[in-house]
């Protein structure tokens, strides 16, 4: 049971929704599955808010401003249950009212900052499984002229051949705290996108859990098309779309911030002519001779030597849960939930409250063979994208707990 303290706060946020809403009716506001908005300001809830949200829903709100305005929404407070990849209960918010751009993605109890549409209209959705977890959330949605940038709203929609994006107040002032920024660059059909950040200082963490730059294929925020997830002071190498649409997410938390970036893009033919260099970097950075070769590749798939032999040679060491696979030119990318790890390296890691991930390539598809829902002890290299990487001779085996005491002691060794 939740102490009495946690409630504070939410009898603070139903008292200022009450009282914006008096002018409509003298009562307490009451939250239901979904609805539809309309005017210069309100609010929107789970279901029961604060009570405890209902398993099993899938409700919608259709919010429009005046025509001329934009939607800027900000969550006041957000509690729902804790996945790293928002794959249970997590609500969605899109442009539009119909097949509209998803712009994020939330779950936990982490509070993005205002995120803003690029119309009048703005539609959110809350997906609940059958386990609940949490109070659910509440949000304020208000109107804006669409120019309105400031210190709270940033991003759109970008679709001349080149251009430049940057945090709100670069380069005079550090970004401000609890910001959340999409840009969204779309290319004609036959052309693809590069992108390349000049400067970059976003608050460092080895996870990037607090502020960061996340790069999508495609037009919305869908970890299974994420490029890279950046932070800290080095810029991200260049990146190359894989289609003519890439989304670009910045968020700041409510707390540390740091100078921002500046990146820039430009559109190019998905052909190169003869006499142009090819790119350095592709959308799934490898490092030299890490490519899925047709000699590397029809090597004998199997692993060689111990858990010992292979310990201090590995960049990584970690067991882990496969949770999903994405097959892309000849390599396997899946993401792992990590179970726990002897050995970091240079390994990027994800951290959504208590669970951790990390993205590996199997550079090989087949070579070893990963399967999803399955727990495996996995030595390997890392790339300069932070990613993972596994060769056919990399050693993985099926993880058992007896396997613990021996990896405890590796993790003490001195390579």
């Amino acid at each position: 049971m939740r102490g009495a303290n946690a409630w504070a706060p939410l009898c603070l946020l139903l008292a200022a929704a009450t009282q914006l809403s008096r002018q409509q009716s003298p009562e307490r506001p009451v939250f239901t599955c979904g609805g539809i908005l309309t005017g210069e300001s309100g609010f929107i809830g789970s279901e029961g808010f604060p009570g405890v949200y209902p398993p099993n829903s899938k409700c919608t709100w259709k919010i429009t401003v005046p025509e001329g305005k934009v939607v800027v929404l900000n969550f006041r407070f957000i509690d729902l249950e804790s996945d790293n990849l928002c794959r249970y209960d997590f609500v969605d918010v899109y442009n539009g009212h119909a097949n509209g751009q998803r712009i994020g993605r939330f779950c936990g109890t982490f509070r993005p900052g205002a995120l803003v549409s690029s119309s009048n209209k703005m539609m959110v959705q809350m997906i609940s499984d059958a386990n609940t977890a949490g109070n659910g959330f509440m949000a304020m949605f208000s109107a804006a002229e669409p120019n309105e940038r400031g210190d709270q709203y940033c991003g759109g929609r970008l679709d001349r051949p080149s251009g430049s994006f940057n945090t709100p107040n670069w380069p005079d002032r550090d970004y401000p705290a609890g910001v959340t920024c999409v840009w969204h660059i779309v290319a004609p059909k036959n052309q693809l996108i590069e992108l390349k950040f000049e400067k970059f200082d976003v608050e460092r963490d080895n996870y990037c859990r607090y502020d960061y730059v996340a790069v999508f294929n495609g037009g919305e925020v869908n970890d299974a098309e994420r490029i890279g997830k950046y932070c800290g002071d080095s810029p991200p190498a260049p990146i190359v779309s894989e289609r003519n649409e890439l989304l670009i997410q910045f968020l700041s938390d409510l707390s540390l911030t740091a100078d921002g970036f500046i990146g820039h893009y430009k559109f190019r033919p998905k052909k190169l002519p003869a006499t142009t260099a090819q790119p350095v970097t592709t959308t799934f950075p490898v490092t030299t001779g890490l490519k899925p070769t047709v000699v590397l590749c029809q090597q004998k798939c199997r692993r060689t030597g111990t858990l010992e032999g292979n310990y201090c040679s590995s960049d990584f060491v970690l067991a882990g849960t496969v949770i999903t696979t994405v097959t892309r030119g000849g390599s396997l990318h899946a993401t792992v939930s990590i179970i726990n790890i002897y050995k970091e390296g240079n390994l990027a890691i994800q951290q959504a409250g208590k669970n951790m991930s990390a993205r590996l390539t199997v550079v090989c598809k087949q070579c070893p063979l990963l399967r999803r829902g399955l727990n495996y002890i996995i030595m390997g290299q890392v790339g300069e994208d932070g990613r993972g990487k596994i060769m056919p001779n990399s050693f993985i085996m099926m993880f058992k707990t007896k396997n613990q005491k021996l990896l405890n002691a590796l993790k003490n060794k001195q390579c």
